[in-house]
């Protein structure tokens, strides 16, 4: 049984949004004695000058104003960290993510809690986490030439250690939506608790 899972939405759409709807049904499949709840719809600060300043700031030395700068990032970091499973409803919206997910992944992409930079190269330290990815799109079909999401996601997670990716899609609504959303549904009832 999954311990703690970390539930994103993403999606701009609050009612009749089929990630939302997906990334329930594979939280409630999963489980989870805790479920860490983040909705992304209403939007997060952009990371600016100011943040960029206070982020490589040595930990020892950051002022009031500066940790208060990181406040929401370290929340979310330390949210990300707990997490066993990181599920994530994330729509393609013109090819790629929303807006808030990538909000989201400048303030969690953070060096030194959640990758480091190594002789090697840089190395993630999310390790023992498993990441599910619903996904849902009018035209584009995962995994073609012009979906940037998902790849795009899949290769944030790897950077930040997260290396067993799953993606559960409802792809191409707009051309064939019963056929999609059997096929969603399907997968996310095959998907091991």
């Amino acid at each position: 049984m999954t311990r703690t899972v970390l539930h994103i939405d993403s999606s701009a759409r609050s009612e009749g949004s089929v990630t939302r709807d997906l990334s329930a049904r594979i939280v409630a499949r999963l489980g989870a004695e805790t479920v860490l709840r983040r909705d992304l719809a209403q939007g997060l600060p952009l990371i600016g000058e100011s943040w960029v300043e206070a982020n490589f700031t040595p930990a020892a030395d950051r002022d009031t104003v500066q940790r208060d700068r990181l406040a929401l990032s370290d929340q979310l970091v330390d949210e990300l960290i707990r997490a066993d499973v990181i599920v994530i409803g994330a729509p393609i919206y013109n090819f790629s993510v929303p807006t808030a997910l990538r909000a989201w992944i400048d303030l969690v992409a953070r060096a030194g809690r959640t990758f480091r930079y190594t002789e090697a190269g840089p190395e993630g330290l999310l390790r023992n986490t498993r990441a599910i990815v619903a996904t849902a799109s009018g035209g584009t079909q995962v995994g073609s030439d012009i979906d940037h999401a998902m790849p795009y996601l899949r290769h944030i997670l790897r950077f930040l250690g997260v290396t067993d990716v799953q993606i559960v899609a409802a792809d191409r609504l707009a051309i064939a939506p019963d056929a999609s959303l059997a096929a969603a549904h399907s997968a996310v009832a095959d998907l091991a608790a």
